[in-house]
C-alpha cells in the first residue's frame, strides 16, 4: 500500500522505520559517514509502500527548495530491489509533486551510478558530477512535458 503524509501525520512506528531503513542503505550499506536525518524531514511529504505486513518497503521524500521542489532519500529496501518499486516510487513521487507543488521546477541531486534511472523518467544532467556526503552525484532537472 502507498502512503502519502505529511512530517506531523506519520506514526512513531512510521518515522522509526523510515530512519531505520535510510540509515541502513544509506549509511551502513553505502559505507557513508553523514547526518543521514536532517531538518528537510520536518517540511517533507514522505512517500513510502509498505507490505502487508506494514513494514516499509520503499520510500522517498520531497520538499520545496528555493525556486524549486526537490525529492530525495530514494530507498528500496534491499529483498524487495528488482521488483520495479523504484520506477512505481518515481511515478509516485512526480505525482505527488504535481499535485503538491503545481508548475514548480523539479530538481534533484541524485547518485551518480543512477543517472540513467532518472533519465527514464525525462530527468536530464545539468552540471558534471560532484561529491556530496563522500559519494558522487550529479544535478538533475526534469524535462519539460
Amino acid at each position: 500500500m502507498w502512503h502519502t503524509e505529511k512530517f506531523d501525520e506519520l506514526t512513531n512506528t512510521e518515522m522509526f522505520q523510515i530512519y531505520e531503513l535510510r540509515t541502513a542503505v544509506f549509511v551502513v550499506e553505502q559505507k557513508r559517514i553523514y547526518q543521514e536525518v536532517d531538518r528537510n524531514d520536518l517540511k517533507a511529504i514522505h512517500i513510502f509502500k509498505t507490505n502487508p505486513a506494514g513494514k516499509i518497503v520503499a520510500y522517498a521524500r520531497i520538499f520545496p527548495q528555493q525556486g524549486h521542489v526537490t525529492f530525495g532519500r530514494v530507498v528500496t529496501r534491499g529483498e524487495y530491489r528488482g521488483q520495479g518499486l523504484g520506477n512505481e516510487l518515481i511515478e509516485k513521487v512526480i505525482e505527488a509533486i504535481h499535485s503538491n507543488y503545481p508548475g514548480m521546477p523539479i530538481e534533484i541531486e541524485a547518485q551518480a551510478q543512477v543517472e540513467g534511472f532518472y533519465e527514464k523518467f525525462l530527468f536530464e544532467p545539468i552540471v558534471a558530477p560532484f561529491i556530496f556526503e563522500s559519494t558522487p552525484h550529479v544535478k538533475m532537472v526534469h524535462k519539460a512535458v
